[in-house]
């Protein structure tokens, strides 16, 4: 006799899930370095108007812009929380920088500054990496938003030309930079990071 179909479903399931159960308790610890890392870093994040080349070239150039104001807007900062209330106190002035350089390169749209959580994938940002999953990014959404976007760590001032000093550990754990750091080291563990985080994404999405 065959087994009924929706019964087949739910061992499948219940067998999915213990195995991903078995896979990542054996990651908790790297998985703990992954929590601080997100917790501790505020992303910028620039999404272009469109993919045109001068959609993106602006893009770049309110960049630059932000980048120049941004140590002053986070010179009292000193953790996250600090610099997330910073961000969220300067997205006045921040918009006011986006717009000068749209209007200075005589555009038509403007731009919108927000602070919101954010999922990003893993990315790889020069010497370190970020796992996958929900972040801190101070948004800066470019006329219709629909193109490209730039990205970087604004805290601890990673993205700055300036800030050829700073390092993840301003703000993280030892553990959470080593990770970060170690990137060919944890390739695999941070394949299965993104996974685990996705399959959460979606099932617990509103």
């Amino acid at each position: 006799m065959k087994k009924p179909i929706l019964s087949q479903k739910l061992f499948n399931y219940s067998l999915l899930c213990g195995l991903l159960c078995a896979v990542f308790l054996s990651l908790s610890h790297f998985n703990a370095a992954c929590d601080d890392l997100r917790a501790n870093v505020l992303r910028l994040h620039i999404i272009a108007n469109s993919d045109s080349p001068t959609d993106q070239a602006l893009k770049l150039k309110i960049r630059d812009g932000l980048l120049e104001q941004s140590r002053e807007i986070f010179a009292e900062a000193d953790d996250i929380d600090s610099a997330v209330i910073a961000a969220k106190a300067s997205l006045g002035k921040i918009e006011e920088v986006a717009n000068k350089v749209i209007a200075d390169n005589n555009f038509g749209y403007t731009a919108k500054a927000k602070v919101v959580d954010s999922y990003f994938e893993t990315r790889e940002y020069e010497d370190f990496t970020l796992p996958a999953g929900t972040y801190k990014s101070l948004v800066i959404t470019v006329g219709e938003g629909k193109g490209k976007n730039w990205w970087c760590v604004i805290f601890p001032e990673i993205c700055l030309p300036c800030a050829t000093d700073a390092k993840l550990n301003d703000s993280v754990s030892d553990e959470a930079a080593k990770t970060a750091t170690n990137k060919s080291k944890y390739v695999l563990k941070f394949k299965a990071v993104e996974i685990y985080e996705k399959l959460k994404k979606s099932l617990f999405k509103e």
